[in-house]
């Protein structure tokens, strides 16, 4: 009986095993190559995050308050803002901003940029009648680096650092 030489034959040979290896090492350094690239844009994403969703709800805030306000001081600090003592005409982290009611009466609020324990944030204060501030009626924003409040040619601006180092300017004019 002759045997099939052919059928013996159970296995690959040394060059297809080569070529199999190769091809699986391709596709896997291409996949690698992807997930790569994919973390590089969530990082840029990341970075981007505060310009396209937090500035816009800063910007929304800071315009309301600016523009319905009737004057402001800028101060160091709360407190110096509450006593009115010490007003700067230079960078301040602390605004006071000055409203009218309807029936005449002037009322006051207070934008700080502070920390109260939980890290540094723009807080808003109403100021009570009494002149004794409680706690911040909310905050604005917990995520930028640094806040300015700058008065340029009577303008009163907020310069805001973002946590990526960028820098956002908001200009305000005040009711005539």
């Amino acid at each position: 009986m002759k045997r099939n030489r052919h059928s013996m034959r159970s296995g690959f040979t040394l060059i297809e095993l080569s070529l199999a290896i190769m091809m699986g090492m391709v596709t896997s350094s291409m996949v690698l190559a992807l997930f790569n690239q994919q973390l590089a844009f969530l990082k840029i994403y990341q970075t981007q995050n505060f310009l396209t969703e937090e500035a816009p709800i800063i910007s929304m805030q800071v315009s309301r308050l600016l523009g319905r306000a009737e004057r402001f001081r800028l101060h160091d600090t709360v407190a110096e803002a509450l006593t009115g003592a010490n007003p700067r005409v230079t960078a301040s982290p602390v605004v006071v901003l000055n409203f009218r009611q309807l029936d005449g009466t002037m009322r006051a609020s207070i934008l700080a940029f502070e920390d109260r324990g939980a890290g540094l944030a723009l807080y808003y204060y109403v100021v009570p009648s009494s002149g004794v501030l409680s706690a911040p009626q909310w905050y604005v924003t917990k995520k930028p680096a640094n806040i300015a409040f700058v008065m340029e040619q009577g303008v009163l601006r907020m310069i805001l650092t973002g946590p990526a180092g960028e820098k956002i300017t908001y200009s305000g004019t005040m009711q005539q």
